[in-house]
């Protein structure tokens, strides 16, 4: 038995969102089906595999059915039972007002947490930046989701990299995803982040394919 969920991406500046059906153990063929269905405009499958599974086959089935590969993830888990202490070169902060909210999301050209969820007593997501001289040069969000979480965006400003904040942002993460009664965290990875989860203790179990349509 397979399962899946829909979601969609944010909007980039005069372009339209996509919304990306993402699924394990799925027929290829019915989710074919639902996504021409019910998808309001541009979509992409996102089916997940395990090491076990036969990756060429999968990619060779959503050939015949007219998609493209465009680029995969790495799927990784963490569980919450031991978080290393790290040392932060920065200092760092919850989003907990409208006004840093603000801040964020013009530095990161797209909002990053909705109003109500900024100063909510339980909310479902966390953001946290990273502060040099009060300038915001990293941030990541922490989605809840029951005993899990989900890490939803993690970014570095390219010129403050390789200093120890991006492994500090998650640890401080991972503590209040464990504090509000999280068990394991979770994410997606691309190839170069792939290479700093694992600093952090996550642990890669699957891959995910994104696959477009086909252009006629």
């Amino acid at each position: 038995m397979g399962c899946g969920a829909c979601m969609t991406t944010p909007r980039k500046k005069g372009g339209e969102r996509r919304e990306e059906f993402i699924y394990h153990r799925m027929d290829p063929t019915d989710v074919h089906a639902v996504a021409r269905k019910h998808a309001r405009g541009h979509y992409c499958l996102c089916p997940i595999h395990g090491p076990d599974d036969d990756a060429d086959l999968i990619r060779d089935t959503y050939k015949d059915l007219g998609y493209r590969l465009n680029h995969t993830e790495f799927f990784m888990i963490r569980s919450l039972s031991r978080i290393p202490r790290v040392v932060s070169p920065v200092t760092l902060k919850r989003v907990t007002t409208i006004k840093m909210a603000e801040r964020l999301a013009k530095t990161a050209a797209r909002r990053q947490i909705l109003p109500e969820h900024v100063d909510a007593e339980d909310p479902p997501m966390r953001v946290y930046v990273a502060l040099v001289k009060d300038d915001i040069v990293g941030w990541v969000n922490s989605v809840v989701a029951d005993k899990a979480t989900y890490c939803g965006g993690m970014y570095v400003q390219p010129e403050c990299r390789r200093q120890g904040i991006a492994r500090a942002l998650l640890a401080k993460m991972l503590r209040d995803d464990r504090k509000g009664g999280a068990r394991q965290a979770s994410l997606l990875a691309s190839h170069a982040g792939a290479k700093l989860y694992p600093v952090v203790g996550y642990s890669e179990v699957g891959t995910m394919m994104v696959l477009t349509p086909k252009k006629k």
